[in-house]
């Protein structure tokens, strides 16, 4: 069985080639190789590896920028993901894809369900939207998992950009009205890991799943957490748990609006394979120990 990896360079993609390696024969990609950004050339590439699963790890992220650059989006979040759907369709492959809790507008008072409406307030949302709804569309056999607030000890964060901020700075200030659960790549990768061996074994459907930690928090009980933990490993920080001030999204203005409720209930993910998934605050602390041992440098 191959199993073709897009993105090996991101965060994910990281984390899935090892997951994925016991699985079958793994071929992983960079953008170099597979150029999301120019859809026609993909069924093309498709059609000379000849993938039996798909695992697209690869996305346009950069949120803000994605205000400005539209086409740059819709083509590797929408269009790109279009292709790899209808050749998984005409090729009897399975496509796994990620998406994320950016395709909520945030307004509900509780967790989203996979069966929500969904109204994403940004370009990279409506993307992502799109890409889903082409999967959906596309009659193709898939796994597509929304996850959120991705941490790991490979690539940017937000919990490393808080260790660096700590650091330098004396005091910091952090949004305290959005809510979400930090998610590690090292359970999105063991997830879909068992997913997909589920699937072959005809006890995992196809369909859209809920992928995140448990619990939730801020972006300031977020930082927090990773400031008071990694004084405790040892790390350089000139600011206390303390000298986190919260503020509101108002006071961090930001091109492309977030939504304040990025909760995603996981339940039907979590019952259909048996799992259940651990508090934010676990693999969070893993990704600063893993830091830690390998005597990340700031």
């Amino acid at each position: 069985m191959t199993i073709l990896l897009l993105g090996k360079n991101g965060q994910v993609g990281q984390g899935l080639q090892q997951t994925l390696t016991p699985i079958g024969s793994v071929t992983a990609l960079a953008r170099a190789d597979f150029d999301l950004e120019r859809p026609e050339m993909i069924t093309a590439r498709l059609e000379a590896l000849r993938p039996d699963f798909i695992v697209n790890a690869a996305a346009y992220t950069q949120v803000d920028l994605a205000e400005a650059n539209v086409e740059a989006a819709f083509a590797v979040n929408h269009l790109a993901v279009e292709a790899l759907a209808n050749y998984a369709r005409d090729h009897d492959a399975l496509l796994v894809h990620y998406s994320t809790d950016y395709v909520f507008d945030g307004k509900k008072q509780t967790a989203y369900l996979e069966s929500d409406e969904t109204h994403p307030l940004n370009v990279y949302g409506q993307s992502k939207r799109a890409g889903e709804i082409a999967v959906e569309r596309s009659g193709c056999r898939y796994l597509l998992f929304r996850t959120s607030w991705v941490v790991s000890a490979e690539g940017t964060n937000f919990a490393k950009t808080m260790l660096r901020f700590a650091a330098e700075r004396s005091s910091l200030r952090i949004v305290a009205d959005q809510f979400g659960a930090p998610t590690s790549v090292e359970l999105i990768a063991d997830v879909t890991a068992q997913a997909i061996a589920a699937h072959r074994q005809g006890k995992f459907a196809s369909g859209t799943y809920h992928l995140t930690s448990g619990g939730r928090t801020s972006w300031h009980g977020l930082a927090r957490h990773v400031v008071g933990k990694a004084i405790e490993l040892g790390f350089q920080s000139q600011v206390k748990v303390e000298d986190i001030v919260p503020i509101s999204t108002e006071e961090y203005p930001r091109p492309a609006a977030r939504p304040r409720n990025s909760s995603l209930n996981t339940d039907t993910l979590s019952s259909s394979l048996g799992l259940s998934m651990p508090d934010w605050t676990v693999h969070v602390d893993r990704v600063l120990d893993q830091l830690k041992e390998r005597e990340w440098k700031l």
